[in-house]
């Protein structure tokens, strides 16, 4: 019988991962003594004092200012809605195009869309899978209004050359950073760099508060903005005296009490939980780095990663079998690895039929761009061919189970010859 589980072997790992936890006795009292207060939101949609929301709203965007060191931290329902808020700000308008990569969650891409924006996707670079700035600058016309920026799973992009790009073309860049918290190009965080950065607190981030976000900027034009733009501020703009109402139909974005209790929790503890999975990343791939085909997660020189996700690349001309074939056999041994992370946004049936907003393909109708297959073909060599990730961040890994992954991946790898033989059709 064959050593692969795949193949009728027992595995090396018997057992689930449990879910990735970091909700402990702080949050818990945290959530306490806000049920004490009986105050559940600070919010009102007027002009008052509560217009910027609670106690533990207003502790969790003052912690952050500090820990980022930034000017303004406006905390937000979701990172979507940071997203959406941040777009609103920069003053995206019909017909205005957003350059960005293809290769990130789908929220991203949406957020032009919601003020009748463009999105223009830019190729990635095959080392990060952050977006390329020699790809952002061939798309750059006289319609592009802004750049948002993935530091996708974890590592941060080329930001300080892409805030150079930015800068030079007056466009507004904006960090999506949901995936990155504590990372750093040339010691800065991630997020802060660019005009506008977006975090995320959802449940299977490094730090979570359940669902939420935080906006941050030095900006204090797009702080206000972002502020009517989260609470309603159609209601406030004559009151606050704003002049320039573009984008001032508000919404309502605002974070309750008790997640900004539990997310000043979380990012108190923030450094610790990066810190962890950093470690177990850096294990699996100081183990793994030797096998020929199997490229480990690069680490940009004057750049940190924080490991959202250890995505590798897959050389299948090197391995010898297909990525599938490789893939099936190591969650065969317990080891739940993905297939590349997302198709390309421009596959997704808003872009292919340019239907968002009613039937009269708005916004696209403004603009003579096309979405098409081959668009970004380094992005599509890399979700379809070569990226194999393992999600850092969705798993309590002990160091026995990093121990046992790693002994997984070798188990495949040296005995791939058994996959190629044994001619498996997936």
């Amino acid at each position: 019988m064959s050593k692969l589980a795949l193949l009728g072997g027992e595995p090396v790992i018997k057992e689930v991962f449990p879910a990735f936890n970091t909700i402990g006795n702080e949050e818990r009292q945290s959530v306490l003594d806000v049920l004490d207060t009986k105050v559940l939101s600070g919010f009102l949609g007027a002009p008052s004092e509560e217009f910027n929301g609670g106690r533990y709203v207003r502790e969790l965007e003052s912690s952050w200012c500090e820990k980022f060191n930034v000017k303004h931290s406006i905390s937000v329902n979701s990172a979507t809605s940071g997203l959406y808020t941040a777009m609103g700000a920069a003053g995206i308008s019909p017909g205005d195009e957003v350059i960005l990569p293809p290769y990130t969650m789908s929220a991203t891409a949406m957020a032009p869309l919601i003020y009748g924006g463009i999105p223009v996707f830019a190729d990635i670079e095959k080392d990060t899978f952050c977006i390329d700035p020699k790809s952002v600058k061939n798309l750059i016309t006289n319609k592009t209004k802004a750049i948002v920026v993935v530091n996708l799973f974890g590592h941060p992009a080329s930001l300080h050359e892409l805030k150079k790009i930015a800068d030079s073309n007056n466009l507004v860049m904006i960090e999506d950073n949901s995936q990155a918290p504590l990372a750093k190009e040339n010691n800065k965080y991630a997020g802060t760099i660019g005009h506008i950065g977006v975090f995320s607190l959802n449940r299977h981030k490094h730090i979570q508060s359940g669902e939420g976000g935080v906006c941050v900027t030095d900006s204090d034009d797009y702080a206000n903005r972002m502020k009517l733009i989260r609470n309603h501020g159609e209601n406030l703009v004559e009151s606050y005296g704003v002049t320039n109402v573009c984008n001032m139909i508000g919404f309502n974005y605002r974070q309750t009490e008790l997640g900004a209790a539990i997310a000043k929790c979380q990012l108190d503890k923030a450094e610790a939980i990066v810190a962890r999975v950093i470690s177990q990343a850096e294990k699996l791939s100081s183990a793994l780095s030797g096998m020929t085909g199997i490229e480990v997660p690069l680490v940009k020189e004057k750049s940190e990663h924080v490991y959202y996700v250890w995505a590798s690349k897959f050389k299948k001309s090197a391995v010898g079998i297909s990525r599938k074939v490789f893939a099936s056999a190591l969650c065969a041994e317990g080891v739940p690895v993905n297939e590349g992370y997302v198709k390309p946004l421009y596959y997704l049936p808003v872009f292919k039929n340019m239907l968002a907003f009613g039937d009269k393909k708005y916004p696209f109708s403004l603009s003579q761009i096309k979405y098409e297959k081959g668009l970004c073909p380094v992005a599509e060599r890399m979700h379809f061919e070569e990226e194999l990730g393992f999600a850092m961040c969705s798993y309590d890994l002990s160091d026995a189970d990093i121990s046992k992954i790693i002994d997984a991946w070798h188990k495949v790898y040296e005995n791939k010859n058994e996959l190629l033989t044994a001619n498996i059709r997936l």
